[in-house]
């Protein structure tokens, strides 16, 4: 007996399900179809629980939103909640790496350290900063999260010390590496305590104050370690009894 598809009450994705369905009985082969598009469902719908969760706990902190609320935000259930995650911790791990991948893009739009560090000391872009700098948005909250959320941020502080010592120039690896870890702690602490105080005159000043600062010692580039180890860089003349005994 032939199908008469045609004469079917069938809407458009039941009848191209019939169409695969049918091509896959010629062939001798299962039908995945639906699975197929379950599968990419349930990702596209995973990716927009990580899209607000990412946002909301940069804006009001790691346990500043429920998961009822983020669920409810991404249009979701919150009973299809353990279909994604095992739990919220999991949920918060991987919320923070989807948020640590807008300081990726951020990192790659600057032309070099020095812009970086402009446009997020920058009044201007405070606000800006304040969502995409993950970096500083969890600081205060991951002191007392889990180890595997502290992981996740660890992994991020290191990398991040690694972009800033990329930028810098001259000496040597660890003068480099000392020059990133004080620039990123002081340009995250800075960040952090202007956008903390209600006076606005006091955040400015605390903002500039630090990128003027900064962005010198990101151009600056490092002396050259000396020979010696141990030994003054001393350029002085030798005294008069220079080489006696």
């Amino acid at each position: 007996m032939r199908f008469q598809l045609e004469s079917w009450p069938l809407n458009r994705l039941a009848y191209r399900y019939t169409l695969e369905l049918i091509g896959s009985l010629r062939v001798g082969r299962s039908w995945k179809g639906p699975m197929r598009r379950s599968k990419a469902d349930k990702a596209i719908t995973h990716s927009k629980i990580l899209t607000v969760a990412a946002k909301r706990f940069r804006e009001r902190g790691l346990e500043g939103i429920g998961v009822a609320d983020v669920m409810k935000e991404a249009g979701c259930s919150v009973g299809g909640f353990y279909k994604h995650f095992g739990s919220r911790d999991e949920l918060v791990v991987e919320a923070m790496a989807e948020a640590f991948k807008d300081v990726d893009r951020w990192e790659e739009q600057a032309a070099d350290l020095p812009a970086f560090l402009e446009a997020f000391l920058s009044d201007a872009d405070s606000k800006r900063a304040a969502l995409n700098c993950a970096v500083t948005a969890f600081a205060g909250d991951v002191r007392h999260a889990s180890t595997s959320v502290k992981t996740v941020y660890t992994q991020r502080v290191k990398h991040t010390i690694g972009y800033y010592n990329h930028g810098l120039k001259g000496g040597d690896a660890q003068s480099r590496r000392t020059r990133a870890i004080l620039l990123l702690s002081a340009a995250v602490g800075a960040a952090s305590l202007a956008r903390a105080v209600n006076d606005k005159t006091l955040s400015q000043e605390i903002l500039k104050a630090v990128r003027d600062e900064f962005i010198d010692l990101a151009q600056r580039p490092l002396p050259r370690p000396s020979r010696l180890s141990g030994a003054p860089n001393d350029d002085r003349k030798p005294g008069p009894l220079a080489g006696r005994n």
